[in-house]
Protein backbone atom coordinates (compact mmCIF):
# COMPACT_ATOMS: atom_id res chain seq x y z
CA UNK A 1 0.00 0.00 0.00
CA UNK A 2 1.41 3.36 -1.06
CA UNK A 3 -0.20 6.29 0.75
CA UNK A 4 2.13 8.73 0.13
CA UNK A 5 1.39 12.15 -1.80
CA UNK A 6 3.50 14.59 -3.81
CA UNK A 7 2.60 17.98 -4.91
CA UNK A 8 4.81 19.19 -8.31
CA UNK A 9 3.89 22.57 -9.00
CA UNK A 10 5.56 24.16 -12.47
CA UNK A 11 4.92 26.97 -13.93
CA UNK A 12 5.85 28.71 -17.66
CA UNK A 13 5.82 32.42 -18.10
CA UNK A 14 5.38 33.65 -21.88
CA UNK A 15 6.60 37.47 -22.50
CA UNK A 16 5.82 38.72 -26.05
CA UNK A 17 6.14 42.32 -27.60
CA UNK A 18 3.10 44.05 -28.92
CA UNK A 19 3.23 42.41 -31.93
CA UNK A 20 2.95 39.30 -30.07
CA UNK A 21 6.63 38.36 -30.95
CA UNK A 22 8.08 36.05 -28.03
CA UNK A 23 10.69 37.95 -26.20
CA UNK A 24 11.49 35.53 -23.45
CA UNK A 25 9.97 31.92 -22.27
CA UNK A 26 10.85 30.46 -18.77
CA UNK A 27 9.90 27.26 -16.87
CA UNK A 28 10.34 27.18 -12.99
CA UNK A 29 9.20 25.30 -10.29
CA UNK A 30 6.73 26.71 -7.36
CA UNK A 31 5.72 26.57 -4.12
CA UNK A 32 2.77 25.12 -2.34
CA UNK A 33 2.36 27.26 0.42
CA UNK A 34 1.12 26.11 4.41
CA UNK A 35 -2.01 28.29 3.27
CA UNK A 36 -2.26 26.42 0.26
CA UNK A 37 -2.04 23.04 1.72
CA UNK A 38 -4.59 23.48 4.30
CA UNK A 39 -6.72 24.95 1.52
CA UNK A 40 -6.67 22.01 -0.18
CA UNK A 41 -8.04 19.96 2.80
CA UNK A 42 -10.33 22.36 3.78
CA UNK A 43 -12.07 21.92 0.07
CA UNK A 44 -12.27 18.38 0.40
CA UNK A 45 -14.49 19.26 3.69
CA UNK A 46 -18.19 18.55 2.24
CA UNK A 47 -18.97 22.18 4.09
CA UNK A 48 -16.22 23.97 2.98
CA UNK A 49 -16.62 28.06 2.76
CA UNK A 50 -13.09 28.35 1.04
CA UNK A 51 -14.06 29.65 -2.21
CA UNK A 52 -11.92 28.10 -5.18
CA UNK A 53 -8.83 29.73 -6.64
CA UNK A 54 -9.82 32.35 -9.48
CA UNK A 55 -6.52 34.60 -9.14
CA UNK A 56 -2.84 35.11 -10.29
CA UNK A 57 -0.50 38.14 -9.18
CA UNK A 58 2.41 39.18 -10.66
CA UNK A 59 5.04 41.37 -8.23
CA UNK A 60 8.53 42.18 -7.63
CA UNK A 61 9.60 41.00 -4.69
CA UNK A 62 13.02 38.42 -4.25
CA UNK A 63 12.76 37.05 -1.34
CA UNK A 64 12.54 33.16 -1.60
CA UNK A 65 9.75 31.62 -1.65
CA UNK A 66 8.57 29.59 1.94
CA UNK A 67 5.81 27.73 3.27
CA UNK A 68 4.39 30.44 5.58
CA UNK A 69 3.99 32.91 3.04
CA UNK A 70 0.55 34.45 2.38
CA UNK A 71 1.22 36.79 -0.12
CA UNK A 72 3.35 38.13 -2.59
CA UNK A 73 6.45 40.41 -1.43
CA UNK A 74 5.57 43.59 -3.45
CA UNK A 75 2.54 42.73 -5.66
CA UNK A 76 2.59 44.91 -9.25
CA UNK A 77 -0.94 46.23 -10.02
CA UNK A 78 -4.35 44.46 -9.13
CA UNK A 79 -4.32 40.53 -9.45
CA UNK A 80 -5.69 39.00 -12.96
CA UNK A 81 -8.72 36.36 -12.86
CA UNK A 82 -7.83 33.49 -13.98
CA UNK A 83 -8.61 33.26 -17.81
CA UNK A 84 -8.58 29.02 -17.46
CA UNK A 85 -8.91 25.99 -15.02
CA UNK A 86 -8.80 22.76 -16.41
CA UNK A 87 -8.30 19.40 -14.40
CA UNK A 88 -6.62 15.97 -16.35
CA UNK A 89 -4.64 13.32 -14.96
CA UNK A 90 -4.20 14.24 -11.49
CA UNK A 91 -3.12 18.11 -12.78
CA UNK A 92 -4.62 20.89 -12.53
CA UNK A 93 -3.51 23.96 -14.68
CA UNK A 94 -4.30 27.33 -14.36
CA UNK A 95 -3.55 30.16 -17.10
CA UNK A 96 -3.51 33.74 -16.83
CA UNK A 97 -2.62 36.66 -19.43
CA UNK A 98 -1.28 40.06 -18.18
CA UNK A 99 -1.76 42.42 -21.10
CA UNK A 100 -0.32 45.66 -22.06
CA UNK A 101 -0.53 47.58 -18.92
CA UNK A 102 -1.02 45.32 -16.28
CA UNK A 103 1.68 44.11 -13.84
CA UNK A 104 4.19 46.14 -15.76
CA UNK A 105 8.10 46.48 -14.54
CA UNK A 106 10.69 43.94 -12.85
CA UNK A 107 8.56 40.99 -12.59
CA UNK A 108 10.50 38.89 -9.79
CA UNK A 109 7.22 36.55 -8.12
CA UNK A 110 4.14 35.40 -8.76
CA UNK A 111 1.13 33.16 -7.02
CA UNK A 112 -2.38 31.73 -6.93
CA UNK A 113 -5.01 33.65 -4.91
CA UNK A 114 -8.74 32.82 -3.90
CA UNK A 115 -9.38 36.58 -3.95
CA UNK A 116 -9.16 40.01 -5.92
CA UNK A 117 -7.15 40.70 -2.75
CA UNK A 118 -6.91 39.41 0.71
CA UNK A 119 -7.86 35.40 0.45
CA UNK A 120 -5.65 32.30 0.64
CA UNK A 121 -2.64 31.80 -1.57
CA UNK A 122 -2.23 28.55 -3.25
CA UNK A 123 1.88 28.79 -4.17
CA UNK A 124 4.17 30.93 -5.11
CA UNK A 125 7.35 31.19 -7.05
CA UNK A 126 10.29 33.26 -7.30
CA UNK A 127 12.39 33.89 -10.45
CA UNK A 128 15.39 36.13 -11.76
CA UNK A 129 13.70 39.14 -13.25
CA UNK A 130 11.46 38.92 -16.23
CA UNK A 131 11.44 42.56 -17.47
CA UNK A 132 8.02 43.24 -18.46
CA UNK A 133 7.20 46.89 -20.28
CA UNK A 134 3.77 48.52 -21.01
CA UNK A 135 3.28 47.28 -24.31
CA UNK A 136 4.15 43.70 -23.35
CA UNK A 137 1.80 41.06 -22.25
CA UNK A 138 2.91 37.84 -19.79
CA UNK A 139 1.36 34.43 -20.45
CA UNK A 140 1.54 32.48 -17.42
CA UNK A 141 0.75 28.57 -17.45
CA UNK A 142 0.75 27.52 -13.45
CA UNK A 143 0.38 23.51 -13.11
CA UNK A 144 0.22 21.65 -10.20
CA UNK A 145 0.04 17.88 -10.09
CA UNK A 146 -0.59 15.29 -7.44
CA UNK A 147 1.08 12.11 -7.54
CA UNK A 148 1.59 9.03 -4.99
CA UNK A 149 5.37 8.78 -3.79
Amino acid sequence: MNDGLKLRGDVALVLRDKNGNVKEERKIKNLIVNSGLNFICDRMESNSAEAVMSHMALGSGSTAAAASDTTLGTQLGSREALDSDTVSSNTITYTSSFEAGDATGAVTEAGIFNATSGGTMLCRTVFAVVNKSADDSLSVTWQISLTAS
